[in-house]
């Protein structure tokens, strides 16, 4: 049919020998860790995006949605070969405002309020929404790790490990706010049980 685009193949066979292009075109291993670090990004948004299906507030699904166009940000910048081969001269990339990081501590002290203060560690548990939040938790937390690893041999923005950091955060004050909504009790850890 005129006029219609033409949908493009999802396979193209060029990582079968174990290796993937860069935006900019420099090709690298597939277990790099700059492609480890845009990986776990890519399972953390997942994992939100899998936490969002079980929640019934809108404000704050619409918040994790922002949270996934962010780290969808994250990922593209992370996937950047930083030479900057390959790269039209106007074409500087996406950037991670570090601004961004303020409006995840907002939302940490907004949520943050309205749960008791805490006086113990405790389980990851209670209803699916929130235990779903501490599994994207966690996988923040090594997504972290492994931005912070990369930073060690290549640049790295560093607004990217503090954004990071305060989703961990995030998540953590959430998954105990949708159990107080959810009337489900905190599990204190025990060491002895």
């Amino acid at each position: 049919m005129p006029g219609r685009p033409r949908k493009s193949k999802l396979y193209t066979g060029t990582g079968d020998r174990g290796d993937t292009a860069l935006f900019g075109g420099r090709r690298v291993p597939k277990d790099h860790p700059r492609v480890e670090a845009y990986g776990t990004i890519d399972e953390l948004n997942a994992a939100l995006g899998v936490a969002a299906t079980a929640i019934r507030q809108r404000k704050l699904v619409v918040e994790i949605q922002a949270i996934q166009n962010e780290l969808f940000n994250i990922g593209a910048e992370l996937a950047s070969d930083p030479t900057g081969r390959g790269r039209k001269k106007k074409d500087a990339g996406v950037r991670l405002d570090p601004a961004k990081a303020l409006w995840l501590e907002s939302l940490i002290d907004k949520y943050d309020a309205r749960v008791p203060t805490l006086r113990t560690f405790i389980l990851p548990a209670g209803s699916t929404a929130a235990a779903a939040l501490h599994l994207a938790r966690t996988v923040c937390r090594r997504a972290e790790r492994t931005v912070v690893t990369l930073a060690r041999d290549e640049p790295v923005s560093p607004a990217i490990v503090v954004y990071l950091n305060r989703l961990c955060d995030l998540l953590f004050v959430l998954a105990r706010y949708l159990n107080k909504i959810d009337r489900r009790r905190e599990l204190p850890w025990r060491k002895d049980v």
